[in-house]
């Protein structure tokens, strides 16, 4: 991993409402600043593309581009790919997969009675960073919650085949399991873990062995 060049993305993205509502998620961002941390001390020059969190600590080393909303990450992942020379990619933001047809230009009154959204779906960026970088070593996540394990990893798989990445990090939570998380590639199970900082030491691991 010493001298790779790693770009990682982290944390929730914003889609606008209007000019002071948004639809977001619950993403913490914390897999991937695990990641640029651990990248980091493996020697690996890390790039952290970082929606809006908390506190962040960081070492000085890692650069971090911050974004907030949907088109500022699309934006900010284009133009490290088209201008920048990466070995590997980590795309574990939390992209919004729907936004408003319609933004409103002025905050929406809040004394309507009834408010109806209609949603569509956003471009699939993921689908995009093969296409900016198609020698790049592309690590994605796909999140599932409440199906069978075969089910899980039957959808990660495709999802993986669209964007053309070589590893995939399938994750899911309950009420029973707060975390939980499978390293997979289009045929194998390379690791099961319950903790995000097993599960970023042992991927930058296989990553790197795979680039070896």
């Amino acid at each position: 991993m010493k001298g790779k060049k790693i770009l990682i993305t982290a944390g929730p993205t914003w889609v606008p409402i209007d000019k002071v509502r948004i639809i977001s998620n619950i993403a913490t961002g914390k897999t991937g600043m695990l990641l640029a941390k651990q990248a980091n001390k493996l020697g690996a020059k890390a790039t952290l593309i970082l929606g809006p969190v908390g506190e962040v600590s960081l070492n000085k080393s890692i650069s971090i581009r911050h974004f907030c909303y949907f088109d500022e990450l699309q934006g900010l992942i284009r133009k490290e790919l088209k201008t920048k020379k990466y070995d590997i990619v980590i795309h574990s933001a939390a992209v919004s997969d729907y936004k408003p047809k319609k933004e409103f230009s002025e905050k929406i009154k809040s004394n309507l009675k009834d408010l109806t959204l209609e949603l569509e779906t956003t471009v699939k960026i993921v689908d995009k960073i093969k296409k900016y970088a198609p020698r790049i070593f592309l690590t994605i996540f796909k999140l599932e919650l409440n199906l069978s394990k075969n089910k899980m990893l039957a959808r990660a798989r495709k999802t993986m085949q669209e964007a053309k990445a070589d590893l995939t990090i399938v994750n899911t939570f309950s009420n029973r399991c707060p975390y939980e998380a499978l390293i997979i590639d289009r045929s194998k199970i390379f690791y099961h873990t319950h903790s995000k900082e097993k599960l970023t030491e042992r991927l930058l691991q296989l990553i790197s062995l795979k680039l070896n």
